[in-house]
This record gives C-alpha cells, structure tokens and sequence, in this order.
C-alpha cells in the first residue's frame, strides 16, 4: 500500500490534508511564509516595512518615469519612428485608460512582489499592436519546455476558464530568477518588521519609565506606600499640565529622567542595519532609502549614478528585450529598436558628463554628431568631421591676395 500512496500523492491522487485557517501551511500555499522571527513575510505584507515599500516604489517608479522611445537605423544614425503604432503604446499610452509610463510602474512592482509581471498585447487585425493590457501575476502561467529547445507559451485564467497564448502575445517581464527579492530576504524583512513593532510596543506600553523619583529616607509600612502613592498622583497630576512650572519636590524625594543606555543604542543601530539589508536585498544604495549615515555630498553622486548603472540598467534591458518581442515582427527587430531615455536621471552628475564629452570632441577622439547622439539629439550637417571646435573656425576661410611680381 506505500508503494500506491507515493503514486497517488506524486500524481495529486491521494488524500489531501485540511488546514485549519490558523495554520502557517495555509499562509504558505498563498506565498505568505512564517520567519525564524514568528513574522509571516510575503507580497503585499512586506511593503508593511517602509524599507521594503520604498525600494519598490522607488525601482518601479524610476522605471515608469523614464521615457521610451523607438528607433529606427539610418543611414549610420537613428530616427524616431513615432508613426509606428508601438511607440504610441511605449511612450504615451498603453490602453485607453493606462498610460505607457503607468503600466512600467505597475509590471515592475508585480515583478518586484510577486516575481514575475505580466501584460498582453491587443492587436489590430492586420497583426499590428493596438493597446498593451496588464493582466494579474495570479492568473497566468509559464509553461516552458523541459528542454528549452521551444519558446515558452503562457497560460492564462479568463472568463471561468483558460486560454494560451505564445511568447509574442504575452509580455512578460521576470525578477531575478523568477522569484520576488523579498521571497530571497524573507528572514531580513521579518527581522526588521519585529525591530519596528518592539520599538512600538515598547514605548505604547510604557515600558520605559518617563522619570526615577527615589528618596533614601523612605519610610517602609503602610505609611511609607501611602507617601509613595500620593507622590506618584501628585506627578501624574503634573505631567498633565499644560504649564512649564518647575517640579518642586520636599522631604528629601529627587527627579531623575532616564537616560539613554548602550542597549538602547544598540537598538537604533540594529534597525539602521536591517535598513541596509533591505537595501542589499533590491540592489538600492542605502541612502536612496534615506539611510543617510554614510551618505556625503561627494559619494552621494556616485551612489546616484550605481543606482542606474548597477540597479535600473538590468531592469531597463529587460524591458527593452521583451518590448521588441510582442511589439515588433521578426523582420523589424533587425533595424528596429526600444530605448529608455535616461537623461533625467543622469543630470545630477552633467558637469561631468559634458566635460567628458567635451574633451572626447576637442581631442578628436568622437565627432560632434557622436556626441550628439549620446545626448538623443538629432545630427547636424557636417557634424561627421573630426575637429577641434577651439581651434577650428566654422567660417570659410578668406583666400589671401596674390603678391604683384617684383618689377
């Protein structure tokens, strides 16, 4: 009977087990899982811990903010080709009531909660695209072949039933691995949401006292605990006040207020720590998530510029890519190509950039026209010639006069 029963449960034929609602398997089969902390962490409840909300608010806004664009080769340069109907759907509106930088932010945080992030493409009846809807990381399903020597197809909940559609139907834009980073730093996430309710709790239930009254000649008995209790309903009666009168105290009694102990900041240094974590979790420099503590208005620029070069530019290339696949046809991912514009966030470091620029232009090393197109602007007539704009007049030189022959 062992032998059946593996079969059976292998198969999805055995008996299957009831979860009371209170059971931690329950939350699992929902993606939410309990920590070594007691804390569940998953999905939605991990934007609960600002860290994690503003990592994910932070990657996929910064996404869905950036321009695209898409270009055409030409002529060894590249043009705009707005009259495409792809770039209507990438750079102003994805449907009628989305726009195209709305539906970046909303894929991107599906893919950074949920792994993956999923949208299809609507077509118009001679094939080209006509609108990009988002369709819910819930309802859809990556079916690849075992080998990978096929695309992978997508199956997806609708109307009480499924349908299929190929790669080129489904948009589909997938975390690292397939899996959320807060399924990756669950522990870290949970560690740092216990931090924040203790320091909560801590203080919501008065577990710190708000001042030391002590006095050495005290007298003990029953007299003594009515002295003590009067003296405490005297300085309760004080903390109520509105005024800034000084606490008068006689019969020998003293005010302390507490200080603050190395435990305590310990305690402040361990949630900084878990800010940190979290960072490291979405590849965010910590004083994007206002972990300013080793942040210095000389690092502060180049932590900007890793954010787009180390975080966003894996996620910018992963747009790019699946973009060309459901909006161009094979023929015109030849010379066909999306690009974000990322410009906006390259400003705060454009002193250097133009004197980099600048140099490469005045020692010959890249012409004008290069230089034009890193900045996506279009070429200027004659801006193919390797010269130095300093020491090169635009002007057409003036032919010196002939010398008259010696007579």
């Amino acid at each position: 009977m062992g032998f059946w029963n593996e079969v059976k449960s292998r198969f999805g034929l055995g008996e299957r087990k009831a979860y009371l609602l209170s059971d931690p398997a329950v939350s699992e089969i929902f993606g939410v899982r309990t920590t070594s902390s007691g804390v569940s962490v998953g999905g939605l409840s991990a934007l609960n811990t600002p860290a994690v909300l503003q990592a994910v608010r932070l990657i996929s806004e910064s996404i869905g903010s950036l321009p695209v664009k898409l270009y055409r080769e030409q002529a060894e340069a590249k043009e705009i080709v707005s009259t495409h109907t792809a770039h209507k759907i990438v750079h102003k509106r994805a449907n009628e009531w989305t726009g195209a930088g709305a539906i970046r932010t909303q894929l991107t945080s599906d893919a950074l909660i949920y792994g993956n992030g999923f949208g299809r493409v609507v077509r118009y009846p001679d094939g080209r695209p006509f609108e990009l809807i988002r369709l819910l990381p819930g309802t859809v399903s990556v079916m690849e072949d075992a080998l990978g020597a096929a695309p992978p197809f997508y199956r997806v909940s609708e109307n009480g039933g499924s349908r299929e559609y190929s790669h080129t139907e489904i948009l589909h834009i997938p975390s690292f691995l397939n899996r959320s980073p807060i399924s990756f730093g669950r522990e870290a996430i949970g560690l740092a949401s216990v931090l924040e309710k203790h320091g909560a709790t801590f203080f919501t239930s008065g577990a710190r006292p708000n001042a030391i009254i002590s006095n050495e000649k005290a007298q003990g008995g029953e007299a003594g605990a009515t002295t003590i209790s009067n003296m405490r309903k005297s300085f309760r009666e004080w903390m109520r006040g509105a005024s800034a009168d000084p606490l008068i105290l006689d019969g020998g009694w003293k005010y302390e207020a507490p200080a603050l102990t190395s435990t305590d900041s310990q305690y402040v240094e361990n949630r900084l720590e878990q800010i940190n974590e979290i960072a490291r979790i979405f590849g965010v420099p910590p004083h994007l998530l206002f972990q300013l503590e080793r942040a210095t208005w000389s690092n502060a620029e180049q932590m900007g510029a890793s954010f787009l070069q180390l975080c966003l530019r894996p996620w910018l290339d992963k747009w790019q890519e699946a973009l060309a696949t459901v909006l161009l046809t094979e023929t015109e991912q030849n010379d066909h190509w999306f690009e974000f514009v990322v410009d906006d966030l390259m400003r705060a470091d454009m002193a250097s950039r133009t004197a980099n620029i600048t140099a490469l232009v005045t020692n010959r090393v890249m012409s004008p026209n290069e230089a034009r197109a890193i900045l996506n602007m279009p070429p200027l007539p004659g801006g193919d010639e390797l010269i130095n704009p300093h020491t090169t007049s635009g002007a057409t030189p003036v032919a010196a006069p002939e010398k008259e022959p010696a007579k």
